[in-house]
């Protein structure tokens, strides 16, 4: 996964730094808290929790603030990204979120952190297949036995068709780069086996989108 990751992003205000900054994904204003509440279950009481891919930083603002026992360690490999999670902090004044680690899935090695859980949100269909394969190679090595890695975002079922407009999303999503596209989740399972995971846990989101958790064996 490479800082190219397309943007699905808008400038947030219109203001002085660091409110320039920031930026606002559409989507995570709506599925927040739908995603939240599967953390809410699945996450440990306190810890250290690795947000690969964090975009905008919206998501991990939201979920610092309601999860006050946790720290967030927000990650992304691009610059404006990165700054844009600064730039929600700063404005959200929480103290359990880390500063914005410039972290690529896909790369041989990942900054030294010991996570207590990993979290994945629209990632793995918007970069090419090789950034799930870092994500459950060093989530597999990093987390400790039981403890989760969660996934977020349309995929492909075996026992049905894709809905319309996950269709629409797909096919939209390999004319722009014919590596990414939504993930079989035969494909998933997998390599998460292959990565010391159990299989994962389904859980059906709004939008015809899955939550997927993944225990570590």
């Amino acid at each position: 996964m490479a800082s190219d990751r397309p943007a699905f992003w808008n400038p947030a205000e219109q203001g002085t730094a660091p409110a320039l900054a920031k930026l606002s994904a559409p989507a995570a204003a709506r599925n927040r808290d739908a995603i939240l509440a599967i953390l809410r279950e699945i996450l440990p009481a306190q810890g250290l929790v690795l947000e690969v891919a964090s975009g905008s930083g919206e998501h991990v603002v939201h979920f610092a603030r309601s999860l006050p026992g946790l720290v967030f360690q927000p990650s992304d490999p691009s610059p404006q990204a990165r700054a844009s999670i600064a730039a929600w902090v700063v404005e959200a004044d929480i103290a359990n979120i880390r500063p914005p680690l410039a972290l690529d899935a896909s790369a041989a090695a990942w900054p030294d952190i010991a996570p207590d859980a990993v979290i994945c949100i629209n990632m793995v269909h918007i970069a090419p297949w090789s950034a799930a394969e870092g994500l459950f190679r060093h989530a597999g090595e990093g987390l400790a036995a039981g403890a989760p890695l969660y996934l977020y975002g349309p995929f492909k079922r075996p026992d049905r068709p894709l809905e319309p407009s996950n269709a629409a999303f797909d096919a939209s999503l390999r004319e722009r780069d014919p590596q990414w596209g939504l993930r079989d989740l035969s494909a998933i399972s997998a390599l998460a086996e292959a990565s010391g995971f159990a299989a994962p846990e389904i859980a059906e989101m709004p939008a015809n989108n899955l939550s997927l958790t993944l225990r570590k064996r």
